[in-house]
């Protein structure tokens, strides 16, 4: 797996948003296996990975065999890529990427090589074929029109929010980056999307007309509101959700919608109970994720994330918590604003800075005004030991800066 995974890490970088040319010919070459399952496609600035893994539990309380195909990973590379929540083997990894492998030298006859993100989706898709799957959730990477999940045409598409992010690739207004969001829409198919601003919404109305894609939108066509859900296919009242967080309520919508428009297209009965139960035991790791008492792990990697964070951080305050938060982040994002953010809407929170081992983490010369924290091992450690039953840690910012972190609490409980 380590030869594995040095062969995808030297991908990283190249032949970024090239085009979709290159990626059509390989599934072409390997047969289209994108062709043997639907597809639910899931694009959005933010929510994508919790309205995903609401819906994974919707399906699988309903006998479905669910693949998901997400990023990044908060535990190992596996996890991209699972079924029912169940990660690939190492086995099924190297045989699979393998025949990419393979496959590639082909390729390289009319195109460039793959890059990581390509061939990642590429094993994906073997393996879902493979496993015979009822269905896949297939996360976006960035944007949709050019990201590299576009060769696949799903039946549903899903877009969980709009806001500013990736700028430089996406465009530097909600109207431009929906026009690449609404990109996933397919001809003659369905999309659902969140409640978004109006130039954006606007956007995905006159793509889903010129498509002839039916469109429903979140607060118009459905909505979810204080625990209770309605649609025109389904309601359902005094529902329990397993994320935190009251914006949870706008992705479960949209999980639950996608998921009601599955079915009914397929004529499948809905139950009530496994859906109250699937929307329960719902968990994600490194969004709102208690991971102690007194230690949340929330990756909120760019600014209408950390909005929600601020919220949930809010709320915990006026229930007379006292909060200390941690951050961490790529260079590359705007860690300024965020940080300002943070200090503007939480004057009375305890915030800390630290970097960790990604390249192009935030250093020390990055951050003046703020309280660096050299290791963030011994913080948290130190944190642990003294924290008051009132006390509560927010560790944020970048995903990549949560999987170490978690990674880290993980291997402390296993000794403890």
């Amino acid at each position: 797996m380590i030869e594995v995974e040095k062969w995808l890490h030297s991908r990283i970088g190249l032949n970024f948003r090239s085009g979709l040319g290159r990626m059509q010919r390989a599934v072409d070459l390997l047969g289209n296996p994108e062709q043997t399952y639907p597809i639910i496609h899931v694009t959005g600035t933010n929510g994508k990975g919790s309205t995903i893994a609401f819906m994974r539990e919707l399906f699988a309380r309903h006998g479905k065999k669910v693949g998901t195909f997400t990023s990044p990973h908060i535990i190992s590379i596996h996890d991209r890529i699972c079924i029912n929540g169940e990660p690939i083997s190492d086995e099924d990894f190297i045989r699979l990427a393998d025949q990419v492998k393979a496959m590639e030298q082909r390729l390289l006859e009319t195109y460039d090589q793959l890059s990581f993100f390509e061939l990642l989706t590429l094993i994906a898709l073997l393996y879902f074929k493979e496993q015979k799957v009822d269905l896949v959730l297939l996360e976006v990477g960035i944007g949709g029109l050019l990201d590299t999940t576009n060769v696949v045409t799903g039946k549903i598409a899903v877009i969980t929010s709009i806001g500013l992010d990736h700028q430089e690739t996406l465009g530097n207004s909600l109207a431009a980056i929906a026009e690449q969001k609404a990109g996933i829409f397919k001809s003659g198919n369905s999309a659902v999307i969140a409640n978004l601003a109006p130039e954006a919404q606007l956007v995905c109305q006159r793509t889903a007309n010129d498509l002839g894609v039916t469109l429903y939108q979140a607060n118009k066509d459905f909505s979810f509101r204080n625990g209770n859900f309605s649609s025109s296919l389904a309601d359902f009242n005094h529902l329990l959700l397993g994320l935190e967080g009251a914006y949870q309520e706008e992705n479960a919508a949209l999980a639950l919608q996608a998921f009601l428009l599955f079915m009914a297209q397929r004529n499948e009965k809905v139950d009530q109970e496994a859906v109250r139960a699937a929307l329960q035991a719902t968990k994600w790791a490194g969004r709102l994720e208690a991971v102690t008492e007194h230690i949340y792990l929330d990756g909120a990697h760019n600014l209408p994330a950390l909005e929600r964070l601020v919220e949930f951080i809010q709320e915990k305050i006026q229930q007379g918590y006292q909060p200390h938060i941690l951050f961490g982040a790529l260079k590359r994002k705007d860690y300024s604003g965020m940080l300002t953010y943070l200090t503007e809407h939480l004057p009375d929170a305890d915030l800390y800075v630290t970097s960790f081992d990604y390249q192009g983490s935030l250093e020390e010369q990055d951050l003046s005004g703020y309280r660096i924290v050299s290791s963030y091992q011994e913080f948290i450690d130190t944190f642990e030991a003294s924290a008051g039953e009132k006390d509560l840690l927010f560790v944020t910012g970048s995903l990549y800066f949560i999987s170490e972190v978690r990674a880290y609490l993980m291997k402390q409980k296993s000794f403890d």
